[in-house]
């Protein structure tokens, strides 16, 4: 085996224990300066970008988006769309900027992401899917996974989901997290897909069981970290957790090294405010607002006291013309214990 060879090994079974938990892609939410936070709080789990349009890279030029900080790792790059061709470029340029997976999004319900025929929709078209994946594969020397549903409008999730997991592993693909919902492609909009189709959890474990050379993770309605640990108990590979990570971060980041992974670290939410504060001033210095930052960590303090009046004063200042890190050293008086 040659050193490339053994590097691309490394970094398969690095990114693939890494996967064990992860923070699922979210529009508008998991950009550089939430993934920065996440970082500080977990060294471990897999944190993943928004999802990247192939034809904005690829046609559009928008190289910006492949933007991230080298604190990150590890740290997967989400794409979208649906032609081969496309994509394989999209995915090379995000293994050039130094990511350690491609994904693609095979679950996004959005009106926008149907109508450039990708996202969800595409569960209607497994051999595209597949085709996909197979030229990105071709032409990216890191990992390509598939994040998926479990069908899509009528049709029945225990008759597609394994013709549509086959069709992925024979083009390459060992490593799919699965959102045990179905999407409905009309009549529920993003927000109602995410919560309205009922969750499917035994099914996501049935494919473990059918697929046992195939990495497999479940997404969707996972709120705690016990819950996660859970899944991982019966036998799936990872678990993928979104919005719970996001709104209350400290409940699900923070003792995940330990838990998860087993490595003996923990932090708290001060000491992470701390350890943001010159993220922040970097931030500044190049042009920034303190709100683009500030917005991720309203919740690091959810159901603590405090946590109110420290999300009221930053969503009241940080906006404010010239908020800097003095803004957050005062939200910070809130919730620190007060010495006796």
């Amino acid at each position: 085996m040659s050193n490339s060879e053994n590097q691309l090994k490394t970094g398969f079974c690095e990114i693939r224990h890494a996967s064990r938990l992860s923070v699922a892609p979210m529009m508008d939410w998991t950009d550089r300066h939430c993934r920065y936070l996440h970082r500080l709080m977990s060294k471990q789990a897999l944190l993943y970008t928004e999802m990247v349009t192939a034809p904005a890279l690829v046609r559009g030029g928008a190289v910006h988006l492949l933007a991230y900080n080298p604190e990150e790792h590890p740290v997967a790059l989400q794409l979208g769309g649906s032609d081969p061709k496309e994509l394989a470029a999209a995915a090379r340029m995000g293994a050039e900027a130094g990511y350690d997976e491609i994904n693609l999004n095979v679950g996004c319900p959005s009106d926008r992401v149907q109508s450039g025929t990708f996202g969800a929709v595409l569960m209607k078209s497994p051999g595209l899917v597949a085709d996909c994946v197979a030229e990105m594969a071709a032409e990216c020397p890191v990992e390509v996974t598939v994040k998926c549903r479990i069908g899509v409008d009528d049709q029945e999730p225990r008759d597609l989901l394994p013709a549509f997991l086959e069709a992925v592993r024979a083009a390459g693909v060992r490593r799919v997290t699965i959102h045990a919902r179905k999407a409905w492609l009309r009549g529920l909009s993003p927000k109602e897909n995410r919560d309205i189709p009922p969750l499917d959890y035994p099914l996501v474990h049935a494919m473990k069981a059918e697929f046992a050379d195939m990495h497999i993770s479940v997404n969707g309605g996972i709120m705690s970290l016990d819950e996660a640990m859970v899944h991982l108990a019966q036998g799936l590979d990872g678990v993928m957790i979104g919005r719970a990570a996001y709104h209350t971060p400290a409940d699900v980041l923070l003792q995940a090294d330990r838990r998860v992974f087993g490595v003996d670290r923990e932090t708290d939410p001060v000491a992470v405010v701390r350890d943001m504060l010159p993220y922040i001033e970097r931030h500044l210095v190049a042009g920034g607002k303190l709100g683009q930052v500030t917005r991720h960590m309203l919740g690091l303090f959810a159901g603590q006291p405090g946590a109110r009046a420290w999300r009221r004063h930053l969503s009241e200042n940080a906006t404010r013309p010239g908020a800097g890190p003095d803004v957050v050293r005062a939200a910070l008086e809130f919730v620190q214990p007060k010495a006796a």
